[in-house]
């Protein structure tokens, strides 16, 4: 056990602030990468977003990549090039393109599930 958190042994050197499985984190399991970065956002009140002023605040929270992966949340937005949101779609837009170039989003296709 790393962290204070049985399953986040990914980073030895990070004290994360809260349980990365728990609710604060992937709910026990139940989201991962995109969904946990899109649930700290507030559509009505936080646009237009500055990424650093994001990352800021957010940047130490665990993000579970996937049943075997947790990362600090500013090593993934080391990878996103916009500084500034005007709206959400802009922000996933820009998130989901960051992820999947530096390989945090793991999708195998549909044809794997046949």
């Amino acid at each position: 056990m790393r962290n204070g958190f049985e399953l986040a042994f990914q980073q030895g050197d990070m004290d994360w602030p809260h349980d990365p499985d728990g609710e604060a984190g992937s709910e026990g399991m139940r989201k991962f990468g995109h969904a946990i970065i899109a649930k700290k956002i507030d559509e009505e009140e936080d646009f237009p977003l500055s990424r650093d002023e994001f990352v800021a605040e957010y940047g130490d929270d665990p993000i579970r990549i996937d049943y075997e992966r947790v990362v600090p949340m500013r090593e993934i937005f080391d990878h996103v090039e916009e500084e500034e949101f005007d709206d959400f779609v802009e922000f996933h837009q820009a998130l989901g393109r960051a992820m999947r170039r530096e390989g945090y989003w793991f999708y195998e296709g549909s044809e794997a599930f046949v």
